[in-house]
């Protein structure tokens, strides 16, 4: 035995060189061996003084011993001092044990959890064992909790003598996080979130949202994030592999370690446990809660399809992502740069991360524009690595995981509320797909529905899978009950959409439009016709404001052409709204084509006072086709017919167009007092009102009323309307001499006809010259910015 070693209780300090290969580097071989040489005298003084024998000394390493803690804590203390100022930091490490003495070394565990220790800090850094800090009670000591080190199966609790700051220790203890190989890419919010509600307190907190939303990735970050916050580690418990909730609590202490049951384990450590993938052992959730409630410094952070439902827990709902955090998330993946082709695909995609993930790996073999073109295709088209969850390989897996996770009516009404396009309601749902409120509130908590403004929606992805679920014996019945709804729904609708009530409507349908769109399909493949006609003749008003006009003018046609299918009404019916959407699209002949063969229908229809109305129609066709004589002949026809003011608004018309401004504005005024304030026809009125002002040479009346008009179409989302109200208040910028101004506004204004293929009311009235940069610059405006240039708010 070395005579010099001491023997007992001994603690040991091990000391080593951060970084000495790069230093090596900077300060050349000679100075790098001077000052190497120079830094173990300061640690053999150090030593010396405090009663410690150097027991070894290899490379840039020395191990030493002594036979008091106070001893090693002080010598640790002057090392550091004394190396401050020189170019070298060393690392330490204190244990205290009472290891077995050989021929001039020390065999046992203590020297190896010595090394272990030292070997997790950083330059400048001393660690001490919790073993040796209880020995020393008065040296200025840090708890840094507890850690797991190589080879030792229990966490060692370690302290750092000084309050100096340093980065986390390098210790697989800390946490056993995966570690994702790609970055993490937006979530700014979310993480946000997240790191608040576990800040703020909240033990039990499940991040929910459906397959392939990113709540793993999320949790990882947050985790991560929140590792400095827990002294005792942060661990990661993947449940995926588990098939029995009686599992969870066994596989939550075999990641912690623990032996003696988990709450035991755990007791008082401050401990953040993350859940990953609980929906399929969710009977395990009042498991999970009694652990929480048993241990006040446990948090448990849980991602789910479905909430736990206990008492104490916390949901934060992981949405898709936002659409620029999508398109970053792609290329950063794709290692390409972004496009207009790249944010289609991810609307597409419904921003789903993984979705996006797996499109962006498809760019080895496929463009983003050939990805496009196959996304019929997307569930087994966007596929994931050889090393990717296998629940996650490709999206169908994704969706199949939920899915098995359901109930038998689970499993029943899902793919039932495929047929919906762009969501529903709740009477919707049940009239349609027979459902009831617990499986539909069931569905929103599994993640598979959203709901939102009293509306519930899937994912296109979602519904995509639910759709190939859909019995086909079945599937006929529910697309005719969807299409019935529509058509209900339809007629409901029709009687208000000529009233004050007309914006109102349309803003309750707008929602639905998809959905209108679906169940025209519908009776079309199914050479149904009379529906067609019945959804087109109650809510063409609604389909011209909002609506794709070439799209609607195509369903009209379409039933049209099998009128050997329509029944009398059902043929009126697809007339009044087909000659109105041509109409308001353009093809005046095609509309009075239609209109005429209208006005020889002997039957009663949706439309209120239908016959007078298509009268005036007429009037107004024979006006924009200049047959001015042909329009006094329906306008008085249409007055005769008891139309009312909608005849005032034909003369009205009629009198601009032949150069009467004063008639035009008595006309105009008679009709708007007779017509109802929010319907269409009100706003067509102030708009004519505007015009016969400025042509009057009034600018400020003319402003005011195209100002009104504007609000008006705005409240209906007309484009048309707007577009025409912003052309006048382009012309009376370009009469008081700002042509810029004036660009932008009619810029604006033909972007909007583009968008829903609409023509101008006043088509035969040229547009002044404007400058091209200005239009282009209208053109780009948002709406909303540019209904808030034209009526000069913040302008």
């Amino acid at each position: 035995m070395h005579r010099d070693l001491p023997t007992g209780t001994v603690t040991f300090l091990f000391t080593d060189v951060e970084g000495s290969t790069r230093l090596l580097h900077e300060l050349g071989a000679e100075e790098y061996a001077a000052a190497l040489a120079e830094h173990r005298q300061v640690i053999r003084r150090a030593g010396a003084a405090h009663g410690g024998v150097e027991v070894d000394a290899q490379g840039d390493s020395l191990f030493a011993a002594f036979p008091t803690a106070a001893g090693a804590v002080s010598a640790a203390a002057e090392i550091t001092r004394g190396l401050a100022a020189g170019p070298i930091r060393v690392r330490i490490g204190l244990h205290t044990g009472t290891p077995l003495v050989t021929d001039r070394a020390y065999v046992g565990r203590d020297v190896h959890l010595a090394a272990r220790i030292a070997a997790a800090g950083h330059g400048g850094q001393v660690l001490v064992s919790g073993t040796t800090a209880a020995l020393e009670p008065g040296a200025e000591l840090r708890d840094l909790g507890e850690h797991r080190l190589k080879d030792f199966d229990g966490p060692v609790t370690i302290f750092q003598l000084g309050n100096d700051a340093f980065a986390p220790l390098r210790t697989s203890s800390t946490t056993n996080l995966p570690r994702p190989a790609g970055a993490f890419v937006g979530r700014d919010s979310e993480l946000e979130d997240v790191l608040a509600r576990v800040g703020g307190g909240a033990r039990l907190l499940t991040l929910t949202g459906p397959g392939g939303c990113g709540k793993s990735r999320l949790a990882i970050e947050a985790a991560a994030a929140l590792v400095p916050a827990f002294a005792a580690g942060v661990f990661w418990v993947g449940l995926a592999p588990l098939r029995e909730p009686a599992r969870v609590l066994g596989a939550i202490g075999l990641a912690l370690g623990a032996r003696d049951g988990v709450a035991e384990h755990v007791g008082e450590r401050e401990l953040l446990v993350v859940l990953d993938n609980f929906e399929h052992v969710v009977a395990a959730a009042p498991d999970v809660s009694g652990l929480v409630s048993a241990c006040p410094n446990l948090t448990v952070i849980v991602t789910s399809r479905e909430r736990l439902n206990v008492t104490g827990e916390a949901e934060l709902q992981v949405p898709p992502l936002a659409e620029s955090e999508a398109v970053a998330l792609f290329c950063e993946r794709a290692q390409i740069d972004p496009s207009a082709e790249i944010a289609e695909l991810c609307r597409r995609l419904d921003a789903l991360p993984l979705a996006v993930e797996l499109a962006a790996a498809r760019t080895k073999a496929l463009s983003p524009r050939q990805i496009l073109e196959r996304l019929s295709q997307r569930l087994d088209l966007l596929a994931g690595g050889r090393d990717a969850d296998p629940r996650q390989q490709t999206l169908r897996a994704t969706m199949e995981w939920s899915y098995q996770l359901l109930s038998d009516p689970e499993k029943r009404l899902f793919p039932r509320l495929s047929v919906f396009s762009g969501g529903f309601g709740l009477d919707a749902a049940l009239a349609v797909a027979g459902a009831d409120l617990d499986t539909v509130q069931s569905l929103v908590e599994k993640s598979l529905l959203r709901f939102s403004n009293e509306r519930y929606a899937m994912l296109e992805t979602v519904r995509e899978f639910a759709a190939e679920r859909l019995d086909p014996e079945e599937a006929d019945g529910v697309r005719r009950l969807h299409r019935a709804y529509v058509v209900a729904l339809a007629a409901a609708s029709a009687p208000r959409l000529y009233t004050a009530e007309e914006a109102a409507v349309s803003a309750q349908l707008a929602p639905d439009y998809a959905n209108v769109r679906a169940a025209v399909s519908h009776a079309l493949a199914e050479r149904e016709p009379d529906d067609v006609g019945r959804i087109l003749g109650a809510l063409y008003p609604f389909l011209i404001s909002h609506g794709d006009l070439a799209e609607v003018r195509a369903w009209g046609e379409a039933a049209l052409e099998a009128r050997d299918r329509l029944s009398e009404t059902g043929r009126a019916e697809t007339l009044v709204g087909t000659s109105e959407i041509a109409r308001f699209g353009g093809d005046l002949d095609r509309a009075r084509e239609l209109k005429e063969e209208l006005a020889t229908v002997q039957v009663e229809l949706q439309r209120p006072n239908w016959r007078a109305a298509t009268l005036a129609d007429l009037c107004e066709l024979a006006l924009d086709q200049g047959n001015f004589a042909a329009a006094r002949t329906y306008a008085e026809q249409s007055a005769a017919a008891g139309a009312g003011a909608r005849a005032e608004l034909c003369f009205a018309e009629l009198a601009l167009r032949t150069g009467d401004v004063a008639s035009a504005e008595s006309h105009g005024l008679a009709a708007l007092g007779g017509l109802a304030e929010g319907a269409f026809n009100h706003a067509t009125t102030l708009e004519l009102l505007g015009e016969a002002a400025r042509r009057a040479g009034d600018v400020e009346r003319a402003r005011e009323r195209f100002a009104d008009a504007l609000h008006a179409f705005a409240a209906l989302n007309d484009g048309g309307g707007i577009a025409d109200s912003l052309d006048g208040l382009g012309r009376i910028a370009a009469t008081v001499g700002d042509a810029t101004r004036a660009g932008r506004l009619l810029g604006v204004a033909e972007r909007l006809r583009e968008t829903r293929g609409r023509r101008p009311i006043r088509a035969d009235l040229p547009l002044p010259e404007v400058p091209a940069t200005a239009r282009d610059e209208g053109r780009a405006i948002a709406l909303e910015d540019a209904l808030a240039y034209a009526l000069g708010i913040g302008a």
